[in-house]
């Protein structure tokens, strides 16, 4: 199989993932709203309610995080820049793209941006800071100094 005919298996399975992490979060949500509107029992039952509910966000957070991963490897199949690493722009291995579908980068710019706490598309990603993305939000996070 080539790298063209991989990369659109791993399309569609990225597509399907995405899918399944919408559902499963759309779900999330409504628990969390379910869980908020009920009333009653006592302080143990409060309490198990609201672990339940942190564990609940906890989840949705991570899923989130992959969703985006996944829609931006998505995003740069459409661009035609999907295999191609973020930070130096050397081709990533389809073993690493077939382990990790959403991998933005190769093994040595992953390694280099974990030793310096960061992650490699945030180095090269200036939109977070000067909001020119389509999705800017303030992001607390970000530092600049």
């Amino acid at each position: 199989m080539n790298r063209k005919e991989s990369i659109k298996e791993i399309r569609e399975s990225l597509i399907e993932r995405r899918d399944a992490l919408r559902q499963a979060l759309n779900g999330d949500d409504s628990l969390l709203r379910e869980l908020s509107t009920r009333q009653g029992g006592d302080e143990v039952d409060f309490a198990t309610d609201c672990a339940r509910g942190e564990i609940s966000s906890q989840l949705a957070e991570v899923e989130s995080r992959e969703l985006h991963y996944i829609e931006n490897a998505i995003k740069r199949i459409h661009e035609s820049t999907y295999g191609d690493c973020e930070a130096c722009g050397c081709r990533i291995p389809l073993e690493r793209l077939r382990a990790l579908p959403y991998a933005s980068c190769c093994i040595k710019c992953k390694i280099k941006a974990e030793e310096h706490g960061v992650e490699p598309s945030a180095v090269a990603d200036w939109s977070i800071i000067l909001g020119t993305n389509d999705d800017f939000q303030i992001n607390p996070d970000v530092n600049i100094s």
